[in-house]
């Protein structure tokens, strides 16, 4: 079974949208030096179950993003195509980290599929 495992939100002002989620929430932010443009990486919590993520700069088609962690990406995404669903970005890699895609439901909702790999890259 895929658990979410990670979450993006599209912010026009990084620096107002860390205090905000720090200031409600308690976040915690460390900014990732190697992605193109601002991408705050977002620790929520150890105390209860849930889900770290991201905060990132507002793009023309940016939008709210879950995403599932996967054994493979390759079987990920076939599964997707064969229930209806698309891959919108193909497997990318994520240097030191793993793979990433993205895909869109049925219901035309982008989501990310990940598969853990400190070789990607």
């Amino acid at each position: 079974m895929a658990r979410p495992s990670h979450f993006e939100i599209p912010v026009d002002d990084p620096d107002r949208a860390e205090a905000f989620y720090r200031d409600v929430f308690g976040w915690t932010f460390q900014r990732y030096d190697g992605a193109p443009s601002y991408y705050g990486l977002a620790a929520t919590g150890e105390e209860t179950p849930g889900i770290d993520g991201a905060l990132f700069q507002r793009g023309a088609d940016s939008e709210t993003t879950l995403t599932m962690n996967v054994a493979s990406i390759e079987d990920a995404t076939a599964k997707i195509m064969e229930k209806g669903g698309k891959v919108v970005q193909d497997k990318t890699p994520v240097p030191g980290m793993g793979w990433f895609a993205t895909c869109e439901d049925t219901e035309g909702n982008k989501i990310g599929v990940f598969a853990n790999d400190e070789k990607a890259g």
